[in-house]
């Protein structure tokens, strides 16, 4: 007597996956992103988390309790949906999925709908209601982005001798002074939010040769630029016995990591987001080096040429207007280094030629974005150290352990800080960082 085999259920996947699948009946998880209905046709298109997909129901395919399901979901309901994978070259992803069945696990009510509709909102609309805005195509699409960025750095440096030591996220003091910084409780005691783990991984350094820290940092600016949140993500490289050309030469090769890695596995979600992929495609090292003094001469150039409003007066740090133009001018990151060491913190090596500058490095990334990446060679000589501490009136008693590390042993060493969602905005070429993270803190945003 024979056995009846009992079908087999087909296998669970997700739309990132679909393509292994071509020709086979698969079983997603997800939502209803979007319904169109044509005469007895129905496009559903479903998410996951890893992209979006088109189903195809047809009235005469399917059975009339799968179509009438289909027919009466609503926006953002959650479903498991059965279907066969369909390769068609005019679809977003390359394919289709001809719905089977359907089974919905909750339904948005009609009279309560999903308030993010494909229409237009304003982004304080957007912005209030961020915690369902990140379920759109384009803030999935830069989420993964981010996540894909925060690998490839990890990466970099776990494959190229580097140690992972994490700084504290409270600290007794700040690293350039506390007009910047959120001060908190401490059991009595007068403590900060971390402005960055710097001050800290030179101390790991000394002891591990290459290290990095990847973490929040806090900044109390009270500004509203289009770059500024209150509370963001670093990764800090910092590396014994390492100069300034060494220090270039390490964030050069490790932001051509970065965005070659992007390419290679969110290049679908680059498109989503509508970015110029030709534009990434150029970025490699070696990139162009700029003497603080010689973008002082583009700058007031520019202005002459009418393309800035107002000169540049030497000696100043460069704001955002002379950072956007500048990096601008380059179809790749370009590194401006040896600032005036009276703008720059004082942990900051002076250049041995003339000491007047600092042996420092802010990395521009193209296209008007500015900088996003600040680095420097450090101070290692205990004397001029503790000068530098004294001569910016910064508690003393609170910098005795960092002194520490100029007493016993010192050596040439060097850092930079990269902000993670300054990295997204360009790679993903946003407007404005507030995209760039799951949840932006700004100046007059801490809800939701």
């Amino acid at each position: 007597m024979s056995e009846t085999a009992l079908p087999s259920a087909p296998p669970v996947t997700t739309i990132a996956e679909l393509g292994k699948h071509e020709g086979q009946s698969v079983l997603l998880r997800g939502w209803l992103y979007n319904l169109r209905e044509s005469g007895k046709l129905l496009f559903p298109i479903f998410r996951d988390g890893t992209g979006t997909i088109q189903g195809v129901a047809h009235k005469a395919g399917v059975s009339a309790e799968v179509f009438e399901t289909l027919k009466g979901l609503t926006q953002e309901s959650s479903v498991k949906v059965t279907g066969k994978v369909r390769a068609d070259k005019r679809a977003p992803g390359g394919y289709e999925l001809d719905v089977e069945q359907v089974e919905v696990v909750q339904r948005v009510p009609e009279e309560d709908p999903y308030p993010i509709t494909p229409k237009d909102h304003g982004v304080d609309f957007l912005m209030e209601r961020r915690h369902l805005w990140v379920r759109s195509t384009r803030q999935a699409a830069i989420l993964r982005v981010r996540a894909e960025i925060m690998r490839a750095a990890a990466e970099y440096f776990d494959t190229n001798g580097f140690t992972r030591t994490d700084p504290p996220i409270l600290t007794p003091a700040a690293c350039e002074g506390t007009s910047t910084l959120f001060p908190v409780d401490y059991f009595g005691e007068e403590a900060f939010l971390t402005q960055s783990g710097q001050l800290y991984i030179e101390s790991t350094a000394l002891a591990l040769g290459k290290v990095y820290s990847f973490g929040p940092t806090f900044r109390a600016e009270k500004s509203k630029t289009r770059r500024h949140l209150t509370e963001f993500w670093m990764i800090e490289p910092e590396v014994a016995f390492c100069d300034l050309d060494g220090l270039m030469e390490l964030a050069e090769n490790f932001i051509a990591h970065i965005v070659q890695s992007v390419l290679a596995k969110r290049k679908a979600d680059l498109l989503v987001i509508g970015r110029d992929i030709a534009k990434l495609e150029a970025i490699a090292a070696p990139f162009p080096r700029l003497r603080y003094d010689a973008a002082v001469e583009m700058l007031n150039q520019a202005f002459k040429d009418g393309h800035l409003e107002q000169p540049f007066e030497y000696g100043n740090d460069f704001g955002s207007p002379d950072e956007t133009w500048l990096s601008s001018q380059f179809d790749r990151p370009v590194m401006v280094h040896r600032y005036p060491a009276a703008v720059k913190a004082f942990y900051m090596q002076p250049d041995p030629e003339n000491p007047q500058f600092a042996m420092c490095v802010d990395v521009l990334a193209p296209e008007g974005y500015g900088e996003i990446i600040g680095g420097s060679q450090r101070v290692d000589s205990y004397d001029l150290l503790k000068n530098r501490i004294e001569e910016h009136k910064l508690p003393m008693d609170a910098f005795q352990w960092y002194l520490d590390l100029r007493r016993y042993g010192s050596v040439p060493h060097a850092g930079f800080g990269m902000g993670i969602e300054r990295a997204v905005a360009w790679i993903c070429g946003l407007d404005h960082v507030r995209e760039t993270i799951p949840f932006a803190r700004t100046l007059n945003r801490m809800f939701p």
